[in-house]
C-alpha cells in the first residue's frame, strides 16, 4: 500500500511539472528584402588595336588577309549629339541588379554601341591568293582594295558580375562615392559594310561573334536615387562569319574604352 501511494505521489509531481512548462513559439524568420535596381545612359570613346582581316571567297578562289590594320571610332557626340537622334553617336546603357543584403554584388546588362572604321589613306599588307594566285604586297585603304567599317557598330553586349567598394559618404550617406569592379562576356552585334577589291557586300546587322571585358568605374551617388558614373574597360571582340562580296571575314581586336553615364537606382 505505501509503495502504491509513492508511486502515484511520483506520477503526480511529474504531471504537474510537464503542465507547468511553457511551450515557446517557433520564432518568425525575420524577411530580409534585398535588392535594388538600376539604369544608366551615356557616351563612349574607344582606341583600338591592330588588327588582321581575313577574307575567304571560294567562289573567286580568294584567301588573303589584310595586316596590321589601323582603325578608329567615329564617336558622333563630339559634332552631332544635339543635332541627331540620341542613338546616333555612340551610347551605351546599362541594367543592373544588386542582389545581396551589403548591395556590393550585382548583375549587369552591358549594351556598347562602338563603331570601328578602318583609317583611310592607310597602307595596308595584303598577303594570300587572289584569282589563285599568290600576292604578296600594299594597297592603300581608299575605296579600291577595302573599305572597312564596323560603323553601325561594333556593338558589345555583355553580362557583367559587379562587385562595389565604398570609397566614402558624406552628408549621412546622402553623397556616396563607390569604386564598382565588373567583368563578363557576350555576343557581338556588328553592322557590317565592306568594300573589298572593289566590290560592295549589302551592309547589315548580324550575330557575328563574342567579346569579354573588364571595367572599372567611380560613381558618384546623390540622395540614393541618382549617380553620376565614368567607366574605363578593355574589351576584346573576337569577330567571324562577317559576310562580303561572296564570302566571309573574320577579325579579332582589343579596345580601350571610355564612358560617362548618368542613372538612376531604385530599391525593390
Amino acid at each position: 500500500m505505501k509503495k502504491s501511494i509513492l508511486v502515484l505521489c511520483a506520477l503526480l509531481a511529474v504531471s504537474t511539472v510537464f503542465a507547468q512548462t511553457e511551450v515557446k513559439p517557433e520564432k518568425k524568420k525575420k524577411i530580409v528584402k534585398n535588392g535594388s535596381f538600376y539604369f544608366s545612359w551615356g557616351y563612349n570613346g574607344e582606341w583600338y588595336t591592330h588588327s588582321d582581316i581575313h577574307v575567304s571567297q571560294p567562289a573567286l578562289n580568294n584567301n588573303f588577309t589584310f595586316l596590321n590594320v589601323l582603325a578608329s571610332d567615329h564617336k558622333g557626340w563630339d559634332n552631332e549629339v544635339f543635332s541627331k537622334a540620341l542613338t546616333i553617336p555612340q551610347y551605351n546603357y546599362r541594367f543592373g541588379y544588386f542582389f545581396n543584403e551589403k548591395q556590393d554584388w550585382g548583375l549587369e546588362i552591358n549594351f556598347d554601341h562602338t563603331k570601328y572604321v578602318v583609317n583611310w589613306g592607310q597602307p595596308v599588307h595584303m598577303k594570300g591568293t587572289i584569282n589563285g594566285k599568290n600576292v604578296d604586297t600594299t594597297e592603300s585603304a581608299n575605296g579600291t582594295s577595302i573599305i572597312w567599317m564596323l560603323n553601325n557598330g561594333a556593338n558589345f553586349l555583355q553580362l557583367n558580375l559587379v562587385k562595389k567598394f565604398k570609397v566614402f559618404d558624406l552628408c549621412n550617406s546622402k553623397i556616396e562615392f563607390d569604386f564598382l569592379a565588373k567583368a563578363g562576356a557576350g555576343p557581338v552585334i556588328p553592322h557590317v559594310e565592306n568594300t573589298i577589291l572593289g566590290h560592295d557586300n549589302n551592309p547589315h546587322f548580324q550575330f557575328g561573334g563574342w567579346n569579354a571585358d573588364l571595367d572599372g568605374s567611380f560613381r558618384l551617388t546623390f540622395f540614393k536615387h541618382v549617380f553620376l558614373e565614368y567607366q574605363s574597360k578593355v574589351v576584346y571582340g573576337r569577330y567571324f562569319h562577317l559576310q562580303v562580296y561572296d564570302g566571309l571575314a573574320d577579325q579579332h581586336f582589343g579596345c580601350f574604352e571610355m564612358a560617362l553615364v548618368l542613372g538612376g537606382t531604385f530599391k525593390f
